[in-house]
């Protein structure tokens, strides 16, 4: 067992408090992702995309897992390529893990947004705005999207109510941005209302951002759509959440439930009709 908590599993989270009831934590996080998608959606329409039919509210036989999937696709080439808002894990007994993630088209190169929140039992949080480009050497991407919004990522980093949480997976921790957050703090209302004030703060500037963008010239598109398809799948397949999750589920619906999340079907038509 790690002997920080900046460096614990979530696994070890949980033991040492496994039966935590999290209903209330569990709405005003869902409350707080579902006004983030309807700011959302509101700008960048959506539908519902038939391969989470059925899954908007699931629980297993036992009762000790549950969850709601919800993807919707959008205009590939002009709005939210794919969104999903989500849920899983038992508001009983310490494990939630809650979703947005909407996945912009190549017509601009405005940097991808997720949202989670979790229990373990204490708070989970995890915000990032995913890069379309190689922070590293383009340098006028990093300073519009990321250096931009650097003294509001300082001043969260900064308070002490929030303790760094690192993944174990190497490909998460090569999947954070500049602005990327990942905190565990106690379950107080304090902190939630911070967070919820991150999250919209967030959420508007990233809109904003959408408004004024420019568009990715034509012939750069089809490049910027493979690293997107492939940093999409990768950022749902390589997540060590769902080794855990198969403790519940099994390997078989983990892998069938994650494919629904990443939108794999949807990505294979949309490549396949692809010039």
């Amino acid at each position: 067992m790690s002997s920080s908590n900046q460096t614990k599993t979530i696994p070890e989270f949980l033991a040492d408090a496994p039966d935590v009831d999290s209903h209330d934590l569990w709405q005003q996080f869902w409350d707080i992702l579902s006004e983030a998608k309807d700011k959302i959606t509101a700008v960048l329409p959506v539908e519902p995309h038939a391969s989470s039919a059925g899954l908007g509210s699931w629980t297993t036989d036992d009762g000790g897992y549950e969850g709601s999937l919800n993807t919707y696709t959008g205009d590939p080439d002009q709005g939210a390529e794919w969104l999903v808002h989500s849920w899983i894990g038992n508001r009983s007994a310490s494990i939630l893990d809650m979703n947005l993630q909407v996945w912009l088209g190549p017509h601009i190169d405005v940097p991808h947004l997720v949202i989670v929140f979790g229990t373990i039992p204490n708070i989970f949080h995890f915000s990032d705005l995913v890069p379309r480009r190689d922070l590293m050497t383009d340098i006028e991407h990093l300073d519009r999207y990321y250096d931009s919004q650097n003294d509001s990522w300082l001043a969260l980093r900064g308070d002490d109510r929030f303790t760094w949480s690192v993944s174990h997976g190497t490909y998460m921790r090569a999947y954070l941005s500049p602005l990327g957050n990942s905190y565990v703090a106690d379950r107080t209302d304090d902190v939630v209302e911070t967070l919820r004030a991150a999250v919209h703060q967030r959420v508007d500037t990233w809109l904003q951002w959408v408004a004024e963008a420019q568009p990715v010239p034509e012939a750069e598109r089809a490049a910027l759509r493979k690293r997107d398809h492939a940093v999409r799948t990768y950022g749902y397949t390589l997540d060590p959440m769902n080794e855990l999750s198969k403790r519940f589920l099994g390997a078989e619906r983990v892998d069938e439930l994650v494919a629904v999340r990443a939108g794999l079907a949807q990505i294979a038509e949309i490549d396949g009709n692809s010039p």
